[in-house]
């Protein structure tokens, strides 16, 4: 099997479809080292590299779902892991895009993703009222874990300026900081397990607090449109955890800009199906893949005509 190293790359100005060369160059945006998308993005590539002639995919470490929803939108050929929350907001041009709409597509749906609040024992937080006065990560710069958490935080009936000390930091920089007594407590939105949560509650000494925080779905859906669900995360996810975590979950889509060619979309959604257990031994979030999963009530952003045409070909009729 040929392997693949994820890499970071520079935005190259002449980033662009070489098909005159006979290759198809493809970059994922997908999220930090500490988070699925990034080694679920690896693992994509890498199957898209092999299973797809001509085409060469590599992943990008980016921010996030809003980092990776404007370099779509740069109209280069990228396709990207998001959140439906954020999609939306570049879709409708709104929030962290007002005024600059992205034309997007959907590829698939992923995996649902899950809304951690995490703190450890011994910081004096065990519902969301205690993060006042605290010193907390609301998730990195370019990511809808910022956009998420403001969001939750505004249903808590919190500031998120006035009653926190707040921090902008992806989840490993957030787990060290947490290990340096630098913050009390953080957001993050991720696939299960995610690795720096895991690493976090593995390191001796500590014990992990998972703050509960469903009951404020209704709320952030009342104003935002139903894009949130009350889930669980099982309390035998994380070592140290007493009870299950109730919490917000939201969907991970995978999309693409307008202009992609149908051909480009087929052969993507196709062999992500089609090499779907190659993806599970990556991370077992891919499990999540299913074409029963694939439904227009899952994504407010349309699909992909290629993506349908694939899923027509397998019974699943979309738009």
């Amino acid at each position: 099997m040929i392997g693949f190293k994820p890499r970071v790359y520079a935005l190259v100005a002449g980033l662009a479809l070489s098909l005159s060369a006979g290759a198809q160059n493809i970059s994922i945006a997908t999220g930090g080292t500490g988070g699925v998308y990034y080694p679920m993005g690896g693992g994509i590539a890498a199957v898209l590299s092999k299973h797809v002639p001509g085409m060469q995919a590599t992943a990008e470490v980016t921010g996030g779902s809003v980092d990776n929803l404007k370099l779509i939108g740069s109209g280069k050929p990228y396709v990207g892991f998001t959140m439906t929350d954020a999609g939306l907001d570049a879709y409708k041009g709104e929030d962290k895009f007002k005024g600059n709409k992205v034309p997007l597509k959907t590829l698939m749906i992923l995996y649902p993703n899950r809304m951690h609040v995490v703190s450890v024992e011994g910081r004096g937080i065990a519902k969301m009222s205690d993060l006042k006065g605290k010193r907390v990560s609301t998730g990195s710069p370019g990511s809808a874990t910022e956009v998420m958490a403001f969001r939750l935080i505004e249903a808590a009936g919190l500031d998120k300026d006035k009653d926190l000390k707040r921090e902008r930091l992806g989840a490993a920089e957030s787990v060290n900081a947490m290990k340096d007594s630098k913050i009390d407590a953080f957001f993050w939105v991720g696939g299960l397990p995610t690795a720096a949560v895991t690493d976090l509650a593995n390191t001796p000494g500590t014990k992990l607090k998972m703050v509960d925080h469903s009951e404020q779905v209704a709320a952030m859906n009342k104003k935002y449109g139903n894009l949130y669900i009350e889930d669980s995360i099982p309390k035998d996810m994380y070592k140290g955890m007493d009870t299950d975590n109730k919490q917000a979950t939201v969907m991970n889509i995978l999309v693409a800009h307008e202009n992609m060619d149908d051909k480009t979309a087929y052969n993507i959604v196709k062999t992500i199906f089609d090499k779907r257990d190659d993806l599970i031994a990556v991370h077992k979030e891919a499990t999540n893949f299913k074409l029963e999963n694939q439904k227009t009530s899952a994504s407010p952003i349309p699909f992909h005509p290629g993506a349908v045409k694939y899923f027509a070909e397998k019974g699943v009729k979309l738009n």
